[in-house]
């Protein structure tokens, strides 16, 4: 089983990918292709490329249309043996969905994780074309996807198959013990975001909405990014510096969660992010900003949904959550994620298209 992905930096796609490959059959093997990048950047970078370094193939694509690359895959795929191959986004589509016809693989899937490449006429014409040509069984990782794809690609109505995390991995756990860990303030109301630090992902909003509230909330960063050296300047402009707290890279993100009172989402552009869904199964209520398919992740009975960029709004939110959490509201958000949104569920359904009966 050979998975194509455009990269392999931390995001939420990459962590699927791996988690995929690592829950796979114990009768399968599975590589994990990156067209961009190398190894040992790659895992510089993102240390927790480390455990998987054995299945892992990077292929440097450079900057542009490559066209070389696509006979370049079929050897690969010919070499690996593969019998499924499983792409990611429109790059890999293109590539590996037609060098695995090359190849005569018989299996092909591919999954969208957004639609934004869908707005422009040639990028639709070119999804339409290739997967005319590939005809590879085709899933959508949110309805929000779906619909688009629906809507804007004639004649494909593809599955649904949502995001799932790893519910053994992220458990409810210690508070005190895990703010001793990440060095965060013991006696705070913590609320905390896990997100790169990017304008889209909306930090500049959660930091400006934290001046609504008591000066006993703290805000805890978890990820690094070009944003950060403006969020630093915002927070000490806004005489915020001791309650803002950048983790930068956390690696242990099931501790960051189980730190929280609160996990906040104020993206302003989103697929369906795994953030919430992580905080959720730690048991962490989450705020989430109506963007994308992020609604999708919300536990209807815990979580509250806000409008993107709206800060008051946002602030609002947040104090109304953590009243509620200070009367023991609102109840555990884990069963939302365990029935809808865990990992084995949706290994097991992709496993299940690579079945001769899948139609």
């Amino acid at each position: 089983m050979v998975h194509v992905v455009p990269h392999l930096r931390p995001g939420g796609l990459q962590t699927m990918v791996l988690e995929l490959a690592r829950h796979g059959a114990a009768s399968e093997r599975h590589l994990v292709v990156s067209l961009e990048g190398e190894g040992a950047a790659a895992v510089a970078a993102w240390p927790r490329l480390q455990t998987h370094v054995a299945r892992l193939r990077f292929l440097a694509k450079p900057a542009g249309w490559t066209p070389t690359l696509i006979p370049r895959l079929a050897r690969l795929l010919r070499a690996e043996g593969a019998v499924a191959v499983h792409t990611h986004h429109i790059g890999p589509l293109v590539y590996a969905g037609l060098a695995a016809r090359l190849a005569g693989v018989r299996h092909l899937v591919h999954t969208e994780h957004d639609t934004w490449h869908l707005q422009g006429v040639r990028r639709r014409w070119l999804h339409w074309s290739t997967l005319a040509l590939t005809r590879p069984r085709l899933v959508a990782d949110a309805e929000h996807v779906a619909a688009r794809i629906r809507a804007r690609l004639p004649g494909w109505r593809p599955r649904l198959i949502l995001k799932g995390v790893d519910t053994d991995h992220f458990v409810p756990g210690d508070r005190t013990l895990a703010r001793e860990q990440l060095d965060l303030p013991r006696e705070a109301r913590l609320i905390g975001c896990a997100a790169r630090l990017h304008p889209l992902k909306g930090q500049q909003l959660l930091i400006e909405a934290l001046l609504g509230l008591d000066a006993n909330t703290h805000l805890a960063l978890a990820g690094s990014g070009p944003e950060e050296g403006a969020l630093r300047r915002l927070v000490a402009r806004l005489g915020l510096s001791q309650r803002v707290h950048f983790m930068g890279r956390v690696d242990a993100m099931p501790t960051f969660y189980q730190a929280l009172d609160l996990c906040c989402w104020p993206a302003l552009a989103e697929g369906l992010a795994l953030a919430p869904l992580e905080a959720q199964a730690c048991g962490i209520p989450v705020v989430v900003a109506a963007t994308g398919a992020a609604v999708e992740t919300a536990c209807p009975a815990t979580a509250r949904v806000v409008p993107p960029g709206d800060v008051a709004v946002l602030s609002t939110a947040l104090a109304v959550q953590l009243a509620g959490i200070a009367r023991a509201l609102p109840s555990d958000p884990r069963p939302y994620v365990l029935v809808r949104a865990e990992l084995r569920a949706m290994a097991a359904a992709y496993a299940a298209l690579r079945q001769p009966a899948a139609s």
